[in-house]
């Protein structure tokens, strides 16, 4: 085997490993956590709004509620006045009954405006606990979305590194100028550094080269380099 023929041997080695590479970055797991984010953020936008009215209900309650614990704080001193015989007058009674009547007849118009709002409430909570159980789902799914791409990657990880292993004894089994020569087109070329000429065709480029040039070529001492001329690779001939 000539050391051209070995860089052959390198090229599908390195080919591989670009290849292994290449299924490393785009493992299925990949794309599905991709989905999971925009499946998250398309439930998160979807619910914005909902949770931004649910809060402000919730403001305008709890405005409401401290206004009745108000407003029964002041019953609760009116009906004591009234009943605590300090009263002097039936006049100042009636006037404090009044007083309470009136402050009673607010605390129900507030407390009839807070249930109103719970009732406001309670589909938006329904709504946003499903939200909830959704997330708690994309959450679970994408654990075990990354647990398989960890060993997905272990698996091509372990295959890129028997590549690396055989490359290695194939290019101690090659003059140093040569791998040089090869890791400078192969750079530059697409990955592909030598390729064989099969007949008058290149297998790097397939383009048929003319019947001179290959002419030539087939006249060269077998340590000269030939290259391609359309693609600039090395040619095994």
């Amino acid at each position: 085997m000539t050391d051209l023929e070995r860089l052959l041997d390198l090229q599908a080695n390195d080919t591989a490993a670009d290849q292994l590479r290449h299924r490393r970055k785009s493992l299925p797991e990949r794309a599905a956590l991709v989905e999971l984010d925009r499946k998250e953020s398309a439930l998160r936008a979807e619910v914005a709004e909902p949770q931004a009215e649910r809060d402000g209900l919730a403001r305008e309650q709890k405005r409401l509620e401290d206004e009745i614990a108000t407003v029964e704080g002041k019953a609760a001193h009116v009906e004591k006045q009234l009943y605590d015989g300090s009263m002097t007058s039936p006049k100042e009674a009636q006037g404090l009954q009044a007083d309470l009547e009136s402050l009673k007849r607010r605390q129900a118009s507030l407390e009839d405006e807070v249930i109103e709002l719970m009732e406001q409430i309670e589909p938006l909570d329904e709504q946003l606990a499903a939200s909830v159980v959704s997330l708690a789902a994309i959450h679970a799914e994408r654990e075990q979305v990354k647990a398989s791409l960890v060993s997905s990657e272990a698996v091509v990880d372990g295959e890129i590194s028997d590549t690396a292993a055989a490359r290695q004894a194939l290019v101690d089994a090659v003059p140093a100028t040569l791998i040089a020569e090869y890791e400078r087109i192969r750079g530059g070329e697409g990955g592909i550094g030598v390729a064989r000429l099969q007949g008058a065709t290149c297998m790097g480029c397939h383009i048929s080269l003319a019947a001179a040039e290959v002419d030539v070529m087939k006249r060269m001492p077998a340590e000269e380099l030939a290259y391609c001329p359309d693609c600039g690779r090395l040619l095994v001939r």
